[in-house]
């Protein structure tokens, strides 16, 4: 289970940092006016070049669970141009939303433990079904209690440890009854994506799956299962184009919602 102040690790990591709310709360009050344009640059593009920027970003990303529409953060309809195997066009349909809720239970136990340092503020989540209902992809939207240097050294870890491409820390999906996923379960996961993001406190990730229930006995990360040279069932069938092709655009939506917010 995961528990929203645990401070579990999975194994001794140096270096996690309490976050910084009375320096965020600052800088929404005295940065946000004065960073302007070059906070946004820095958020769109990824680059961390002012301490500044990161935390304005921070302090607005904090509130975007409960006052962005869902129809923002998860669109009821996703357009992928050139997201398929061979640059092939996708598109994708929400069938559910799930209740904004907390991380218990949302994660395998391994895949908690490491994310637990960063704590969990809110986990937000959906479900898509690509064009011929024959593929079903949860993404979600983990917004975090950490402050950015914490933030970095998730990232930083789940680089070097190659965290986001081990089977046994894999997000696990939303199944929704009625709906084209309602046999959408851990058993089913074929392929996934996990992004820490490197200016604001979210964690977006993405596990895609096939629709008829049947199970995954080998399932593979989507770096893995797009490239060229796989036989897996994932890749055969462009599972993993469909996590990382969603998890993307939920991500870039996100993007701009928080450089909308910055401006505002």
């Amino acid at each position: 289970m995961y528990d929203d102040d645990t401070t579990t690790r999975l194994r001794p990591v140096s270096a996690w940092a309490r976050p910084r709310v009375a320096a965020a709360a600052a800088c929404v009050v005295l940065g946000l006016g004065l960073i302007g344009g070059a906070v946004t640059g820095s958020w769109l593009t990824g680059e961390s070049s002012a301490t500044g920027g990161n935390r304005s970003a921070y302090a607005v990303t904090g509130r975007l669970w409960h006052s962005v529409p869902v129809d923002r953060l998860f669109p009821p309809t996703l357009k992928g141009e050139g997201a398929g195997p061979g640059g092939a066009d996708r598109s994708w349909t929400r069938v559910a939303v799930a209740p904004d809720s907390g991380c218990a239970a949302a994660f395998d136990p391994l895949l908690a433990k490491a994310l637990a340092p960063a704590g969990c503020l809110r986990l937000l989540r959906a479900t898509y079904t690509d064009a011929t209902r024959s593929h079903v992809t949860t993404v979600g939207l983990l917004f975090t209690k950490a402050d950015a240097e914490a933030m970095r050294a998730l990232r930083n870890r789940f680089t070097r440890e190659g965290l986001d491409r081990r089977p046994d820390l894999m997000p696990r999906p939303y199944a929704a009854k009625g709906t084209a996923a309602k046999d959408f379960r851990d058993a089913q996961r074929a392929s996934w994506t996990v992004s820490v993001l490197p200016d604001a406190p979210v964690v977006a990730y993405a596990v895609s799956g096939f629709a008829d229930g049947r199970a995954v006995t080998d399932p593979e990360p989507a770096t893995e299962a797009m490239g060229s040279n796989t036989a897996s069932a994932p890749a055969q069938s462009g599972l993993g184009h469909e996590a990382k092709g969603i998890a993307d655009r939920v991500e870039r939506g996100l993007r701009k919602t928080i450089a909308k917010a910055e401006k505002a």
